[in-house]
């Protein structure tokens, strides 16, 4: 692809030679000849002036290289919309498997492509478009609308309701057991723990992805719910009762116990974890490892565990790595003649 076609079509401008050819893209420490790259991070700004690569995706004011650079407010999004004109995903034709397992009160919307082992329960209803890849299993009375894509492994357990253009990654579960046991006296050994009926689905709206074997708990009461364009990474557990906002991240390895309530657009960075029946407000963020024991307000950014205002923990971090100087300075005080 010529470079100010791809100008064009990221809406962006060119600053270099028109006629150079584009015919991939890398990262900006990789790239050879050819490659289109990208700098978002500031941090990555100084292999701009080394790199290999024929094109940069930079911002407006960024300084002038020797590549050409692609001038746009957001070249993280446009390196990602570049990604798609050069790495084509699998095409998966219309049609249903001969060893898939359909319950004849089954509905499945138009130009559904089923694959080789799916199961689809008794009255399940997909819309048009679905993608049910290899071992993905439907458990009845699941609900899914249009454009669904379920990666090989996937599960989705009974009643559970799924919005358009949902995505699961291989190995995500939808609705399983939430983890509920009631503390029974007086009963033999190995029987302590009484199991509470989970009769809640979990609920996935619109526009929601599911990473590779993260689980999404069905409730005991009520309902789980994830809201609109959330997005959950690998490994990420939701508990039961659980409410996730619109347009939220919960990175690798997040954990919500039971009734946990996350707002809209809120990050929580890998491996944080929130306890029960805790709030976290709209906007907020919690970097790596956090633990939240209590609620938190829209907007704040916090860290550590227990999780404190950000700019307070890395204060707190500071004079950790400071104790043994301190610690020499205190003996050497006491120790000094009165």
């Amino acid at each position: 692809m010529k470079l100010a076609d791809l100008a064009q079509h990221l809406g962006a401008a060119l600053d270099g030679d028109a006629a150079a050819e584009i015919t991939g893209v890398a990262a900006i420490d990789t790239a050879a000849p050819g490659d289109l790259t990208f700098v978002a991070n500031p941090k990555y700004a100084s292999l701009a002036r080394s790199t290999r690569a024929t094109a940069v995706l930079v911002e407006p004011e960024f300084a002038e290289i020797a590549a050409a650079t692609l001038r746009i407010e957001n070249p993280y999004l446009a390196f990602a919309r570049a990604i798609e004109l050069f790495y084509r995903p699998p095409e998966y034709a219309p049609g249903i498997h001969p060893t898939a397992v359909i319950a004849p009160t089954a509905k499945i919307g138009a130009n559904a492509h089923i694959g080789a082992y799916v199961v689809v329960g008794e009255h399940v209803v997909l819309g048009d478009n679905a993608t049910l890849l290899p071992h993905v299993v439907l458990y009845p009375d699941v609900q899914a609308g249009n454009n669904f894509f379920a990666h090989a492994h996937a599960v989705v357990r009974e009643h559970c309701r799924l919005g358009d253009n949902v995505i699961l990654q291989n190995g995500a579960v939808i609705g399983a057991d939430g983890f509920g046991f009631a503390k029974q006296a007086g009963v033999e050994s190995g029987r302590n723990w009484y199991k509470i009926q989970q009769s809640g689905p979990a609920v996935l709206e619109d526009h929601v992805e599911v990473q590779a074997n993260a689980c999404v708990d069905r409730a005991s009461i009520g309902e789980t719910r994830i809201h609109a364009g959330a997005k959950i990474d690998n490994l990420v557990q939701v508990g039961h009762g659980s409410t996730v906002g619109s347009d939220t991240l919960l990175c690798a390895q997040v954990g919500l116990a039971g009734s946990t309530t996350i707002g809209r657009g809120v990050i929580l960075a890998g491996q944080v974890g929130v306890a029960g029946h805790c709030t976290v407000g709209d906007g907020a963020i919690a970097t790596a490892q956090s633990g939240i024991p209590g609620d938190v307000a829209p907007g704040k950014v916090v860290s550590g565990y227990p999780a404190i205002d950000n700019r307070q923990w890395l204060r707190s971090v500071a004079l950790v790595n400071r104790l043994p100087e301190l610690l020499r300075s205190l003996k050497l005080s006491k120790s000094e003649p009165k």
